[in-house]
């Protein structure tokens, strides 16, 4: 019984591969993005397109988030200490906060400019090249999106899923850009083009945020697990024979793993010893059973302590 619940803590604690994993994605991205947006800046300067300059400037935004999940990297992955005994792993929940609250800055001000020029021509056709680069970047940033997407949900890891939608609305924004200097070399009356594109990029930029910061503010306000989880917390806890009665589960969100508390009913005859090790199976078999926990607390309680099956939760 101890070996299999030291084996099942093993397994569950962090050990800094995860974190490794973050920050080594996290740096390609970053360098990556440096590298696109430098290219981005000159072409648009040589390419004699006004949109490729912004868009470098709006690379450069990946580029912040990237740091921050770097330097976040290295205090969530410490091991729990006198100050902290549930570890640092909220500090993750924040640098997911604070990305999402970039992309939301990112989508309104690329739509507030893209509105406020819409009357803006350009001064002189752009050249082809600057066509190709922003082609070049739509097409490395998808591939940097599906990548880091697919790690992030590997390790279960919210904020790189969060990072890798800021590959995606880099290369989303670079698509009017596309339009714009295609569209300006073949018709350079048709420039507006560009801002009208924006303003729906701006619109799918915002979108993107929402639907990283709700997830966030759940957690950072200690929202349970779904009732699926909580069914099958209740299920795994039944499967000990010692186990009468199951309730007032409770469960909150650390980063991308659980936490659980709940109330296990035994029988008042048996001895503390063994009360003590049927709550020992109870939470071996719900950690190893359940990807999601990384923590269970097992209240034992006599048999006058039941609840009401209506009750049950």
């Amino acid at each position: 019984m101890q070996e299999s619940q030291n084996t099942a803590r093993d397994e569950k604690s962090p050990d800094g591969s995860r974190e490794k994993t973050i920050r080594k994605v996290t740096w390609i991205g970053l360098l990556l993005n440096l590298l696109i947006a430098g290219i981005k800046f000159a072409t648009g300067i040589f390419g004699r397109s006004q949109a490729l300059v912004a868009d470098s400037v709006h690379s450069l935004t990946d580029s912040t988030t990237d740091l921050a999940v770097i330097a976040g990297s290295h205090f969530w992955s410490r091991p729990p200490d006198e100050d902290h005994p549930y570890g640092h792993q909220r500090l993750e929940t924040l640098v997911t906060v604070f990305i999402g609250v970039m992309l939301a800055a990112a989508g309104i001000g690329v739509g507030w400019k893209a509105i406020s020029t819409l009357h803006v021509a350009h001064s002189a056709p752009p050249k082809l090249i600057a066509a190709l680069v922003a082609l070049i970047s739509i097409i490395g940033k998808e591939i940097m999106y599906r990548w880091t997407a697919y790690i992030g949900r590997r390790i279960r890891s919210p904020v790189l899923a969060a990072n890798a939608w800021h590959h995606r609305t880099d290369a989303i924004s670079s698509l009017p850009v596309l339009i714009a200097i295609s569209g300006a070399m073949v018709f350079p009356s048709w420039s507006f083009l560009d801002r009208v594109g924006a303003v729906i990029v701006s619109i799918f930029i915002v979108h993107a945020s929402i639907k990283i910061l709700w997830p966030a503010f759940s957690e950072l306000i200690d929202a349970g697990a779904p009732t699926e989880i909580r069914k099958r917390i209740r299920t795994r806890a039944l499967k000990n024979e010692g186990v009468l009665q199951v309730h007032d589960i409770r469960t909150r969100y650390i980063s991308s793993s659980i936490q659980v508390d709940l109330h296990i009913v035994v029988e008042g005859s048996i001895t503390v010893r063994e009360g003590h090790d049927i709550a020992d199976d109870v939470k071996n078999r719900i950690i190893n059973e359940i990807q999601e926990v990384l923590d269970v607390i097992v209240h034992v309680d006599p048999p006058e302590k039941a609840v009401r099956e209506e009750d049950l939760k």
